[in-house]
């Protein structure tokens, strides 16, 4: 008989999202040593190292490409038990499913597709905040079932599905305008004037400054990793950055932000990977981003900068 046993691949999917053994035996119900031993039989089944036992706990490679598997045999299992009637308790739990959204489409359009999505079905959704640029990696790792990413070319396995741009415009207030930019934007003023970065992995304002002045340059920075507070920051004229025009508009009509470079700006396209599976519960997924995308995403990405 060459299946795994089901109850070691939970433990394993468990520990995972738990970060710990001790954590996916209190979420199972069973002794950490239990859980211990469900991995180490699974393991010496599959002749692999599965797991980095650090805090949190991690896959390797091998258990990647594991953890997309039960992953995958969880959801189903769960969809298959639904639709067959077969336990009138499964029927009254949702399905739940993972997904990787970048925080600009999270805390703009695609709430959306959340509210279009679980008021549809009986779905909840595990959102993983992920840059668009890194977030194709957690489903390439098994980590996610679907992901929002600037990528078209999705993970083997899975499908893309190009959604529509988002716009970024320069943006800073009045009085930080006049006291950085009076002379003009320029690499001396972009140089001295400080930035709003959201993260480590937030290149955008170096890449618009890079497009103006024609090399790059290191301008000092605050990283704030929060996209309200971010655009918060930036009315309190603390710095200048790249936000979405859809929470910008409103600001700029009020005068409360302006453009550094007025006719500038930056156009990421967006693209809808998933599991490349038969899913009932990851279709409707689907249909509320796609619907949601066509109505608050730019349908062509204009040039950017």
């Amino acid at each position: 008989m060459n299946s795994l046993n089901s109850s070691q691949l939970a433990a394993f999917a468990e520990i995972i999202r738990q970060g710990s053994f001790d954590g996916a035996a209190k979420k199972l119900n069973v002794t950490a040593s239990a859980i211990s031993q469900r991995i180490k039989q699974l393991e010496d089944r599959l002749g692999q190292v599965l797991l980095v036992r650090e805090i949190p706990c991690r896959p390797t490679r091998a258990g990647q490409e594991l953890l997309k598997h039960a992953n995958q045999v969880d959801l189903l299992e769960k969809e298959l038990i639904e639709n067959m009637g077969a336990a009138n308790a499964a029927l009254s739990q949702p399905l739940s499913l993972s997904i990787s959204v970048n925080a600009d489409s999270l805390d703009g359009w695609f709430v959306h597709a959340f509210e279009t999505c679980c008021s549809s079905a009986p779905i909840l959704l595990d959102i993983r905040v992920e840059d668009q640029d890194y977030s194709a990696q957690m489903l390439r790792d098994g980590e996610v079932m679907a992901a929002i990413a600037a990528s078209p070319l999705a993970p083997q396995g899975c499908s893309a599905e190009r959604l529509g741009s988002m716009r970024y415009l320069a943006l800073c207030s009045p009085a930080f305008f006049s006291r950085h930019f009076q002379s003009g934007v320029n690499e001396s003023t972009l140089t001295q004037a400080p930035t709003l970065i959201y993260n480590a992995k937030d290149d955008m304002q170096q890449s618009f400054a890079k497009a103006i002045v024609g090399r790059p340059i290191h301008p000092p920075a605050h990283f704030i990793p929060s996209t309200s507070s971010f655009v918060h920051l930036a009315r309190q004229g603390f710095g200048w950055g790249m936000i979405p025009e859809h929470m910008a508009n409103e600001l700029m009509v009020r005068g409360e932000l302006v453009e550094v470079a007025p006719g500038r700006h930056i156009d990421v396209d967006l693209y809808f990977h998933r599991w490349q599976i038969k899913s009932r519960a990851l279709d409707i997924l689907s249909t509320a981003i796609r619907t949601a995308a066509q109505q608050y995403l730019r349908p062509v990405a204009g040039c950017p900068i």
